[in-house]
């Protein structure tokens, strides 16, 4: 017995014919067949069961009770007439005996309906979230979740792993994203931040003995939302470890990630370790991106040399020309023409083409390369309807457009894509420095506490002038799947001389450095192991899984694109005693 009831609305089966049964869910449906006879569908977490009115009393009881109304039905199993195969419970029906009301839906209309709730507006779909998540096909999502959740607990375990949890009220963080700040009642003036990530804490676990720790957990950034990102609160298989290499954060996750991909996921076939390994440069060049889909067999060509001299200003001298070469294209103009105004929407710059027909270029730019057709076709290995996809201007905006164009012309051409997969990859050796674009100055270019390959004596080398700042690489890497992210990691600077040199190369010492992070640099000068660790999405892992395009989708409550919970109708105004609690004055217009 479960509960107040004998069975779940997917147990019954042919089995429990004549038993008397108690069953209790939401009433989904209720379907009239004359005065006195009625199907009515019951649905708890776990199925559906049909229950059969067949009396004019019982008919009273169901007629007064609104639809999503929560009830107990008591009564006797029986074979079905007509049965459904589709339905676990499709050969049996529950004859009543007795139907009462545990919680009464007081609307005669519901906002949408519950079994098609995503074709319903966002907004309402967000605003009556606990109706959307009643669908079968939302919440299997959220089991689909758990189900994740709990295959990666247990496979960290089995690594070696120790879960540990980590503070939610930290100190603001200088780097990164926008923090969300507390404030602190007992310290006026003061203010608690929400962790980014548990960087610092890991690290710091590590520099305690701790050999191998992780964590499902939680992270607060005030960003903006994208399909594959939700603002607000993410989480991650946050995980760190001593004593290692780059190559021992590669072994976990490569034997992890492959099989709860494989039994869990949309597809069943994930790739297998070892995960290929793209240095960055080479991926930005071959691919147009950092993230690459490698279900694509397309690749980005240079084809700048091969256009020097040709009278079109995109192809002027110092601007760079990508192609992506895509054979058997059947696309016509139109979509041609169409694909190319979604490429620029996306890249931010206008993407030209031509085609190959009877051993000439036709249609876009043809006329400014046929009389190049010789070399472009021996160099770029042309065949008989293949279609040139070309991107120009300065480097990285034609990288960009070139790895848009891949993306796009993958997935609008058959042959060149196979979806039903999971490929996973590397990103490796990024760069440790680039040049700001607003201060036109020497900047970090992604974590400044990765080691740098080649320590302190490359750093040196650079100060000294022997090497360019902007060769060095970081030991840092990035782990994609089908162009999606899942997270960066590396190999952590964790000599505070290196990290130190590390800081002066973007003009900020050894004070600064000891300001900014004090827990970290004091608990590195008592003596830290090397480590390095990673931590992939959760939220992201779960959308790739469920074959979803909107992280919401996987996110039991999400916030809508603007950082509003419009259910909880946060965020809210708080009272004047609240505040001057908190020593906290609102001054000025606010906008609405």
């Amino acid at each position: 017995m479960m509960q107040s009831r004998t069975h779940t609305c997917n147990e019954l089966r042919m089995e429990h014919v004549g038993q008397k049964v108690k069953i209790v869910g939401w009433m989904e449906n209720v379907r009239e067949v004359g005065s006195n006879f009625a199907f009515v569908v019951v649905r708890d977490f776990y199925g559906t069961t049909q229950v059969v009115v067949e009396n004019e009393e019982m008919m009273k009881t169901v007629k007064a009770i609104n639809k999503e109304s929560t009830i107990s039905v008591e009564g006797t199993v029986r074979e079905r007439a007509s049965k459904n195969p589709k339905l676990p419970t499709g050969d049996i029906e529950v004859v009543p005996e007795k139907i009462e009301v545990l919680g009464r839906c007081r609307y005669n209309e519901l906002p949408f309906e519950i079994n098609r709730s995503r074709d319903a507006d966002e907004g309402q779909r967000l605003k009556y979230r606990y109706l959307d998540l009643r669908n079968p096909a939302v919440k299997k999502n959220i089991v689909l979740r758990c189900n994740v959740v709990s295959a990666l607990r247990e496979a960290m375990t089995a690594h070696g792993f120790l879960e540990i949890t980590t503070p939610i009220l930290t100190a603001s963080s200088p780097e990164g994203a926008r923090d969300y700040l507390v404030p602190a009642r007992k310290h006026p003036g003061k203010f608690y931040a929400l962790p980014q990530a548990p960087q610092q804490f890991k690290q710091l676990l590590m520099t305690s003995g701790f050999d191998r720790y992780f964590q499902i957990a939680p992270c607060f950034r005030d960003e903006d939302a994208r399909g594959d990102r939700s603002p607000g609160e993410f989480y991650q298989l946050d995980m760190e470890m001593a004593f290692a290499t780059q190559d021992d954060v590669f072994a976990v996750l490569e034997d992890v990630l492959p099989p709860i991909f494989a039994k869990f996921g949309t597809y069943n076939v994930a790739s297998s370790a070892p995960f290929k390994r793209i240095p960055y440069l080479e991926a930005m060049e071959k691919y147009g991106s950092d993230k690459p889909d490698l279900r694509i067999d397309l690749l980005v060509d240079d084809m700048t040399a091969l256009v020097q001299g040709v009278e079109f200003a995109p192809f002027a001298e110092g601007n760079t020309v990508k192609a992506v070469v895509v054979s058997g294209c059947s696309l016509t103009r139109k979509q041609i023409d169409k694909l190319c105004a979604d490429v620029e929407v996306q890249s931010g710059a206008k993407p030209y083409w031509t085609k190959v027909e009877n051993g000439a270029f036709v249609g876009g730019v043809a006329k400014f390369l046929n009389d190049r057709f010789a070399a472009i076709n021996e160099a770029l290995k042309l065949s008989e309807g293949c279609l040139v996809a070309i991107a120009a201007g300065k480097h990285d905006q034609a990288v960009k457009t070139a790895g848009v164009m891949r993306k796009m012309l993958g997935a609008a051409v058959p042959g060149h894509m196979d979806k039903e997969r999971y490929e996973f990859c590397w990103i490796v050796d990024f760069p440790m420095y680039e040049i700001g674009e607003e201060s036109g100055e020497l900047e970090f270019c992604h974590n400044p506490f990765s080691m740098p390959a080649g320590g302190l004596e490359v750093l040196l080398k650079a100060e000294r002038g022997e090497i360019d700042p902007l060769t060095i690489t970081a030991d840092q890497y990035d782990l994609v799947c089908n162009g999606v992210e899942l997270s960066s990691g590396a190999v952590r600077n964790h000599d505070p001389e290196i990290m130190v040199k590390a800081f002066e190369m973007v003009r900020l010492g050894e004070e600064d450095v000891k300001k900014k992070f004090p827990a970290m640099y004091n608990a590195f000068c008592y003596g830290a192991p090397p480590h390095a660790g990673i931590a992939p999405g959760v939220d992201r892992m779960v959308m790739l899984l469920a074959g979803e395009d909107s992280i919401r989708e996987v996110i039991p409550f999400p916030m809508n694109k603007s950082a509003q919970d419009v259910m909880m109708g946060a965020p809210s105004e708080v009272t004047p005693k609240q505040l001057d609690e908190l020593h906290i004055a609102i001054v000025g217009d606010i906008e609405e």
